[in-house]
């Protein structure tokens, strides 16, 4: 969606993106975080999130391509801007919606393959990893397995970025130990449906990736 287009057209495409994302929901329920798409206000709150300083970033879950529209917004040049979405639907819409950005059909399981491939990313040189993944839905092997992939593909000061619809980090304090890595609530949006908490996890200084 181009920022040249009507408010009327910017409301019809956000509700055919709903029913899209909605539909999903409903094929995939555990693979789809929540009901409705992200909102823009938890979309800015993510993006910013991710830094001021951030340069190259990678999108985990994109939806329908709010929070992507949010990190293009923020600064985020398309091309270093790599975006993860493995529902077929969901990501032949992002790729129509963004065609100057590099939309992967990838498993974030599979992330750092995915950036290996990307054009203009590098593993080791990722600033930021913004997710709208289910991760309170996900085992601790899982959990485990995906944090250990970004945290291969994060530069050392990297964050992974994680809203959540839980007032607590969803990654368990044990697990953040294992992992050497601090957790932060920075901000949270009650307006969104429903009411969600961003989240920032780093590595500690001075811990390596195990």
């Amino acid at each position: 969606m181009t920022r040249g287009e009507t408010g009327a057209a910017r409301e019809a495409g956000e509700l055919e993106a709903a029913l899209k994302f909605f539909r999903q929901w409903l094929r995939e329920p555990r693979s789809v975080a929540a009901l409705a798409p992200s909102g823009r206000v938890l979309a800015r709150h993510v993006a910013a999130a991710c830094g001021r300083n951030a340069r190259r970033v990678v999108e985990l879950g994109g939806g329908t391509g709010v929070v992507t529209e949010a990190l293009l917004e923020r600064g985020i040049e398309p091309r270093h801007l790599l975006v993860l979405e493995r529902n077929a639907d969901l990501h032949a819409h992002l790729a129509r919606r963004f065609p100057e950005v590099e939309v992967a059909a990838a498993d974030a399981f599979h992330l750092v393959d995915a950036v290996r491939a990307a054009r203009g990313l590098e593993v080791g040189r990722v600033d930021a990893i913004a997710s709208g993944l289910g991760l309170i839905t996900m085992s601790r092997d899982e959990q485990r397995r995906l944090m250990l992939q970004s945290l291969e593909v994060l530069r050392g000061a990297g964050r992974f970025v994680q809203f959540t619809y839980v007032p607590r980090c969803p990654l368990s304090p044990e697990l953040r130990r294992e992992l050497g890595l601090e957790a932060r609530r920075v901000s949270w949006s009650l307006r969104n449906l429903p009411p969600a908490f961003v989240y920032v996890l780093r590595r500690r200084r001075g811990t390596a990736l195990r």
